[in-house]
């Protein structure tokens, strides 16, 4: 009879039954093939340099420090083992796999992302295996199953990783929080991470337009010596335009932390909340979504990651920049508490242990779709789809 853990492993992996967004990532791999025939990729050319963060020092890894040919030859020896296919798998390898390096797919067999694997044209027995197989065949084990899965399936992984492999992650999460994953690499392995900092579908686009998205890297374990070096290289090889370094346990708090605050969970929060007084005081539902979310999404935010928050302020009516220059260090005072106790959550491990609980549990998929659909159906959203078919490139899907 099959182990515990091998039956979480076989089952773990399976992806959700696909949504049309999630569809479309096979469909984008396609089109996206087509159009480099007929536009190749850009590349820009930098180097490695130090720069002035706000006083304070950084070397950043820029991707012109390893040129294609050069790419190809320091992993020339190497297998690159992409384990799980979800949004980071998708990206990264198909990135590294344009970048002409030698990439496998290891998921579970016949399952939909073994699916959505082939109709990126992995190839069941030449770029396509199981996990166990996968495993074994590759140099660089990239372990990018989701966090969850990570620890349900690791008394199974574990064993796989034999002397001369490098363990990869793209996100601190499992190792840091080896207490409640019970993810503890093997000593006498390189232990390495690359985090593009973005949606694995972020990564892709970025990549195809020749920008390339930025990352962080890290080195948990260093056996051969080469590790850092081992992970600059691959944060080129799956897409990043620069890296700059950091740690797993600073990488997962401040992504847990960003994620739960301004990057996701906060904006959602701060729209909803001013939407809502915005209908309380009897604004139409397209007035106010436009001074919430169109506004800031189509004409304000672009600005401020084109050249910063005074440049967007300057663009703005002086009526407009007296009343943001008042209210900000309002708001901030307001916001601090809410995120030192968020910071302190995560650190804590108070948010990973909810994590865990909500991505194991059998109802998982269900559990989040129901919530998803609630945020889908809140007003403020529906009022959203319909300003989205005045924008002039709103194309009917």
């Amino acid at each position: 009879m099959a182990s515990r853990s091998s039956q979480i492993l076989r089952v773990a992996v399976r992806a959700p039954r696909a949504s049309p967004a999630v569809r479309s990532y096979s469909g984008l791999a396609r089109a996206a093939a087509c159009a480099a025939v007929a536009s190749p990729i850009k590349v820009q050319s930098r180097g490695v340099k130090t720069l002035d963060f706000a006083g304070t020092k950084e070397v950043v890894y820029e991707r012109s420090d390893w040129p294609l040919p050069k790419l190809q030859e320091y992993l020339k020896n190497d297998t690159l083992a992409l384990i799980g296919y979800g949004s980071q798998g998708h990206g990264q390898g198909l990135n590294a796999r344009d970048n002409g390096l030698n990439v496998i797919v290891g998921v579970r067999k016949d399952g939909e992302s073994w699916r959505q694997a082939m109709e990126d044209g992995w190839v069941p027995g030449e770029t396509l295996f199981s996990i166990e197989e996968a495993i074994n065949r590759g140099t660089v084990v990239m372990n990018l199953l989701s966090d969850a899965a990570q620890s349900q399936t690791w008394n199974d992984i574990k064993p796989l990783l034999t002397p001369g492999k490098t363990l990869y992650f793209s996100h601190g999460f499992s190792v840091v929080f080896k207490e409640d994953t019970g993810v503890i690499p093997p000593k006498d392995i390189d232990v390495i991470l690359v985090a593009p900092k973005g949606s694995g579908r972020t990564v892709r686009t970025l990549f195809k337009e020749g920008r390339g998205i930025n990352g962080s890297i890290a080195v948990f374990q260093d056996v051969t010596g080469k590790a850092h070096e081992k992970a600059r290289a691959l944060a080129v090889a799956v897409g990043t335009g620069y890296a700059y370094e950091t740690t797993f346990e600073k990488e997962v708090y401040s992504d847990l932390y960003g994620e739960r605050g301004v990057l996701m969970g906060g904006i959602q929060g701060m729209f909803r909340a001013q939407y809502e007084v915005l209908r309380r005081n009897g604004h139409s539902p397209s007035e106010a979504f436009n001074e919430t979310v169109e506004e800031a999404t189509q004409s304000l935010f672009p600005l401020i990651g084109e050249k910063g928050m005074d440049y967007m302020y300057n663009a703005c009516s002086t009526t407009a920049r007296r009343g943001a220059l008042d209210w900000a260090p309002i708001f901030e005072k307001a916001n601090l508490p809410v995120f030192e106790a968020l910071y302190k959550s995560v650190k804590d491990g108070t948010e990973t242990r909810k994590s865990l609980e909500f991505n194991g549990r059998k109802t998982y998929r269900e559990d989040l779709a129901r919530e998803l659909e609630e945020i889908n159906n809140q007003e403020i959203w529906r009022a959203g789809r319909t300003v989205r078919t005045l924008r002039p490139e709103y194309k009917p899907s």
